[in-house]
């Protein structure tokens, strides 16, 4: 009888180890949670830049205005009709 006891608390004790430091313990699981957390977290900042650049390619094949406006700002672009002032600050 002695030994029936002592193999169920060294199954016991096991099993508690199991449960609270081994693969799958609560530590285990809370360590995963946080990863998965931390991903989805960047997974929404990766959402927003990529609808972000879909608004912008959809614009781009949509409007002209979406592309006056990068040749406006990258390439210096000036319309028909309009009235380029630079102003150059003088070097005393």
């Amino acid at each position: 009888m002695k030994w029936v006891t002592l193999v169920l608390l060294a199954a016991l004790g096991h099993f508690q180890y199991k449960l609270w430091a081994g693969k799958g313990s609560y530590e285990d699981l809370a360590q995963i949670d946080r990863r998965v957390q931390a991903q989805l977290a960047a997974n929404r900042v990766l959402e927003l830049r990529n609808n972000a650049l879909a608004a912008e390619v959809a614009d781009l094949q949509n409007g002209r205005d979406a592309i006056e406006e990068i040749a406006r700002t990258d390439l210096g672009y000036i319309a028909e009709g309009e009235i380029y002032y630079r102003f150059v600050k003088r070097s005393e």
